[in-house]
C-alpha cells in the first residue's frame, strides 16, 4: 500500500535500475493478479504465444526460447493439456521427443491473454503518450537484445507487437 506523503529515498530514485525493478515489479504483480482472476498465469501466456508462432514445437525448443528450465517447463505443459489448450505427441521422427501444438481452445485463451496483457500494460503506461511509449519500448527492446540474443529485433516483430495492440 502506498502511503502519502512518503518518498523512496533519493539515491534510488536517480537509480535507473532500481526503477526500472520497481516498475517490472508492479508489472508482474499487476500481471498475475489479472491472470490469475481467470485461472491461467504468464507463463501460460508466454508458452501459447510461443506455440502461435509455429516454429518451435518441441519441448526443448519451447523452454530455450523462453528461458525456461526444461523440467519445469514440463509441468506448464502439463496445466496447459489439462486444461485443453494445447496437444503434445510423440514424435515418428524421434520418440524421445513431444512435439507439442495449440491447439483452437489455446488460441482463444491466448487471444484472452493478450487482451488483459494489453489492459494491463495501457493501466501501467497510462501516463505515457503513443510517442512515449514507442521510444521506452525502443529502449527496452535495445537493452534486452544486448544481453540476451534472444529478444533482438526479428522480421516478425512488427507482426507480434501489432497483435498485442489489437
Amino acid at each position: 500500500m502506498i502511503k502519502p506523503g512518503v518518498k523512496a529515498p533519493y539515491e534510488l530514485i536517480c537509480s535507473t535500475a532500481f526503477l526500472l525493478k520497481r516498475v517490472g515489479m508492479l508489472a508482474k504483480e499487476r500481471t498475475m493478479d489479472a491472470y490469475e482472476s481467470i485461472g491461467a498465469n504468464p507463463y501460460h501466456y508466454s508458452v501459447l504465444a510461443v506455440l502461435e508462432e509455429g516454429a518451435r514445437d518441441t519441448q526443448a525448443k519451447i523452454a530455450d526460447a523462453l528461458g525456461y528450465d526444461r523440467s519445469w517447463l514440463v509441468g506448464l505443459l502439463d496445466e496447459l493439456e489439462e486444461q485443453g489448450l494445447i496437444e503434445r505427441k510423440r514424435d515418428p521422427e524421434d520418440r524421445r521427443r513431444h512435439l507439442v501444438s495449440l491447439n483452437p481452445a489455446g488460441k482463444k485463451r491466448l487471444a484472452e491473454l493478450r487482451a488483459i496483457s494489453k489492459r494491463v500494460e495501457d493501466d501501467l503506461l497510462a501516463s505515457l503518450d503513443a510517442e512515449q511509449r514507442a521510444q521506452l519500448h525502443g529502449l527496452l527492446s535495445q537493452l534486452a537484445a544486448d544481453h540476451d540474443p534472444r529478444y533482438a529485433p526479428a522480421a516478425t516483430e512488427k507482426t507480434v507487437v501489432d497483435k498485442t495492440v489489437a
